[in-house]
C-alpha cells in the first residue's frame, strides 16, 4: 500500500505519517527499489495503533517508547504494560474532568430551562474550579 493509500485511508497526511516513521511512533517501513514507501498489513496495524494512541493523547514520545518496547520482544511485557496503564491513567483523568465540566453544564442548563418557565433566574448551587493537575 503506498502512503498516499494509508493516508485516505485513515485521514492524516503525508507528513504526519512521515513524521510518525522518523520520530518511531511506527516502525521503519519497507522501501521499493525506487525508493516509495511500500506499506504491508503489519506496517498498517503499527500505524493503527499510533493513530489509536495518539487520539488517546500520548505524546508521540511515549508512542515510540512503545515501539521500541515492542521490538525488544517478550521481556519487555511489563514495561510495555506498565506504560499503557500510566496511558490509560491519563484518559480517565481526562474522562474524569470532562465529567465535572458536563455536570455544569447540565446543571447550567438546567437552570435556564426554569427560568424560562418561571421568569427568574436562581442559581442554588456553587461549582469550583478545578485547574488540571501538574503532571
Amino acid at each position: 500500500m503506498t502512503i498516499k493509500e494509508v493516508c485516505e485511508r485513515y485521514h492524516i497526511s503525508p507528513d504526519t505519517l512521515r513524521y510518525y516513521e522518523k520520530m518511531g511512533a511506527i516502525p521503519a517501513v519497507h522501501r521499493t527499489k525506487g525508493g516509495v514507501r511500500d506499506y504491508t498489513e503489519q506496517d498498517i496495524g503499527c500505524v493503527e495503533n499510533a493513530l489509536c494512541m495518539r487520539n488517546a493523547g500520548v505524546p508521540v514520545e511515549m508512542v515510540a517508547t512503545y515501539v521500541k518496547l515492542c521490538g525488544q520482544g517478550d521481556e519487555t511485557f511489563l514495561a510495555r504494560r506498565d506504560l499503557l496503564r500510566e496511558v490509560r491513567g491519563g484518559i480517565v483523568r481526562q474522562i474524569e474532568k470532562c465529567q465535572r465540566e458536563l455536570e455544569r453544564l447540565e446543571y447550567k442548563i438546567g437552570r435556564y430551562e426554569l427560568a424560562i418557565e418561571t421568569g427568574e433566574l436562581v442559581w442554588d448551587r456553587t461549582f469550583s474550579f478545578e485547574p488540571d493537575a501538574p503532571e
